[in-house]
């Protein structure tokens, strides 16, 4: 059972004095007009000292109510399944000490199938703000325990409060789920609540950070909620999201299928794409968002955060000169590179397990946060295909959200053929993130270590989307396609005779498949030596540091969804 830090004795016995400087500085009393007189009257004082042992006594029984959630063998039951409550969540995820609750004794005012005699003080969500890493805010965590995590009009009016509080103060919110969707005896009023809290997800998007962490169940209409936040992190084999349970897809579609097929965390990561990382545990999620708030800006105004670093921008790497292969077609690791790359190897992937092919996370260059985007050769060769398109134009989206500078690497093939990817609609994909590219006003430096083909070339931020900083190294391939596919079309009279196609492509290759042609007409701003990239790296961020580029006006945009 919880136990106060103070007893209600121990309260009583410290005096106003004591409780002023800090422990419940919300008791004291006010002040009245003959305080003298009345501080000198040994009757009053007594029965004083009384009443304020009842009001600290009824403060320590509603607050310990309060913390115990839905009681300690609930508690008991969550631990069992390898789960943290509500609040044990929270004090791991903020500063020590630095968790100020909200609406602790808020109850539900449903008196239909018996409820008006079923109350937990807060209803099931632990709402407040606090700070991580020194920096403000706010966060809801669903409380299992009570009721199941469900939603309810006060439970909603409770998260639509913080909500409010963290736009109005332009300060990110973390949502904690860990809950079964609405609470079924407060019917539309529950509904309802739902949309309020959606409505402002809409509000919020770039304009704050929005993180949603799963961390055991989120069903029904508590998917929705997470679903237009920033970023969705899980943890395995305890959490899972899903709009119809495993019982409801058994009836409708006579599928049989464990929550864990439906929605856990393998499959958000890496097939629907829905999750951004999945941790092995909630110690282990929740440190780790604790990280990433290090690389995110407060809100769309307030310039990405800059740590200290002892890593020194003219720092110079020889290794990365044998990086690529002699072989054109021999793959190599897109992750040397930025781990090589950015401030003391710290990198923070984004959807690390879904389209491999295409590398996203954050990082920094002299302290400052940039967004990588990056192809990956040693997965498809690097090539662009639906899924690498939506996930690297949503991490673009954001990042241009709030300002944060975009480094893009690139070793691209082309776009993958076939009939999979054109059914699926790979053209809709594709200007996906031709579009973000292009939408972009933030700082953007792009390099290409090797291939960089056909219209994928114009479509990792090139020159001709408003790149601002273009490298290649010695190695860089810029042209249509391939030589030997090139020499394949231009010299179709020749495919008969092997040794004279062969002069073809490499008659090609030399002219064609190297940076020099596109550096003449100014496409690339220059080859560098692949040592030197941080330095001219960290030196374009620099220059670019004061862009300044406006759109022109529109109510929003139509990006092709």
């Amino acid at each position: 059972m919880w136990q106060p830090a103070f007893t209600a004795d121990q309260l009583a016995q410290t005096g106003l004095r004591a409780i002023s400087r800090g422990h419940m500085r919300w008791l004291q009393p006010p002040a009245l007009s003959r305080s003298s007189a009345f501080a000198s009257c040994p009757a009053n004082n007594a029965t004083g000292d009384a009443a304020m042992k009842q009001v600290i006594d009824e403060l320590e029984r509603r607050r310990g109510g309060a913390r115990l959630g839905g009681g300690q063998t609930r508690i008991d039951a969550q631990h069992a399944k390898g789960r943290l409550t509500a609040r044990e969540r929270i004090e791991l995820l903020m500063d020590e000490g630095s968790f100020e609750e909200f609406d602790m004794f808020v109850e539900h005012r449903c008196a239909e199938f018996g409820m008006d005699k079923a109350k937990f003080p807060g209803d099931g969500v632990v709402t407040g703000w606090g700070t991580i890493n020194g920096r403000v805010v706010y966060v809801f965590a669903k409380d299992f325990t009570v009721f199941g995590g469900s939603l309810s009009e006060a439970h909603a009016r409770k998260i639509t409060k913080i909500q409010d509080m963290a736009i109005k103060n332009r300060a990110p919110i973390i949502g904690v789920f860990d809950a079964g969707g609405a609470r079924i005896q407060e019917g539309v009023d529950a509904l309802g609540g739902y949309g309020e809290v959606f409505t402002r997800n809409v509000m919020a998007s770039g304009v704050i950070p929005q993180i949603s962490l799963i961390m055991g169940p989120c069903a029904g209409g508590d998917v929705y909620s997470p679903a237009m936040t920033d970023f969705i992190f899980m943890v395995k084999d305890t959490s899972y999201m899903f709009v119809t349970g495993p019982d409801v897809v058994k009836t409708v579609t006579n599928e049989t299928v464990t929550a864990e097929e439906l929605g856990g965390a393998k499959v958000h990561t890496t097939k629907s794409s829905i999750a951004d990382r999945a941790y092995e545990n909630d110690v282990e999620a929740l440190l780790q968002i604790r990280r990433l708030m290090d690389f995110l800006p407060s809100n769309n105004r307030s310039g990405v955060p800059q740590l200290p670093t002892a890593d020194g921008a003219d720092r110079i790497d020889a290794s990365l000169d044998t990086l690529v292969p002699d072989n054109p077609n021999k793959p190599y690791d897109m992750h040397e590179l930025i781990v090589k790359l950015v401030d003391e190897g710290d990198f923070f992937e984004i959807q690390e397990q879904f389209a491999r092919n295409m590398i996203t996370g954050f990082a920094r260059i002299e302290g400052r946060t940039v967004g990588i985007v990056a192809n990956q050769p040693l997965v498809l060769a690097g090539v662009l295909d639906s899924d690498a398109s939506r996930k690297a134009a949503r991490f673009v989206r954001f990042c241009d959200c709030f300002d944060i500078p975009l480094l893009t690497l690139v070793d691209v093939p082309g776009f993958l053929p076939g009939t999979a990817q054109e059914y699926g609609g790979l053209i809709k994909h594709g200007a996906k993130l031709l579009y973000a590219f292009a939408e972009a006003t933030v700082p953007k430096v792009t390099l290409i270590t090797r291939k960089a083909y056909g219209g994928a070339y114009v479509v990792m931020s090139s020159k001709h989307i408003r790149g601002d900083v273009n490298y290649a190294w010695p190695t860089a391939e810029v042209a249509v396609m391939g030589a030997k596919g090139a020499a394949e079309i231009l010299y179709r009279s020749e495919l008969s005779d092997p040794e004279k196609l062969a002069g073809r492509i490499a008659e090609y290759q030399k002219r064609f498949a190297n940076p020099f042609v596109a550096a003449e007409r100014g496409y690339i701003d220059e080859v560098i030596m692949p040592r030197l990239t941080r330095q001219r790296v960290a030196r374009a961020f620099n220059m670019l540091r004061n862009k300044t580029l406006e759109n022109p006006w529109k109510k929003h945009d139509n990006i092709p969804l």
